[in-house]
């Protein structure tokens, strides 16, 4: 049995978000406009295979909503120049924290992000 890889992943998405979602906004005081809005995610499936989940709002098995609402409305395309760096990761623990540990050095730069 192959282990399971997890993939770090950034989705470009819409300006809108910004300025449609309150939640998204108040996760990002930092933001001046300049840069773009951003998803971040983790994966144990591709990158392009989890966006275009996200993007046909895909149900689990258990009919449990695969996609998140954000990603589903605005984004827009994976941008690799900004995950293409990090090689997959064997726990998912880890890829979890590695995920978090990718979007405030975003945030930092000024990017909005928003994260699971």
């Amino acid at each position: 049995m192959s282990k399971v890889r997890y993939h770090i992943y950034v989705v470009e998405l819409s300006k809108k978000v910004f300025t449609e979602n309150r939640r998204f906004r108040e996760a990002n005081p930092q933001f001046n406009g300049v840069l773009e809005c951003l998803y971040v995610g983790m994966t144990s499936k591709t990158p392009k295979e989890r966006f275009e989940q996200h993007k046909k709002g895909s149900l689990s098995k258990k009919g449990h909503n695969l996609s998140s609402s954000i990603v589903k409305k605005y984004g827009q395309y994976l941008r690799g120049s900004l995950y293409n760096h990090i090689a997959p990761i064997s726990s998912r623990a880890e890829a979890l924290k590695r995920e978090e540990a990718l979007a405030l050095e975003l945030r930092r730069k000024r990017y909005a992000v928003w994260y699971n």
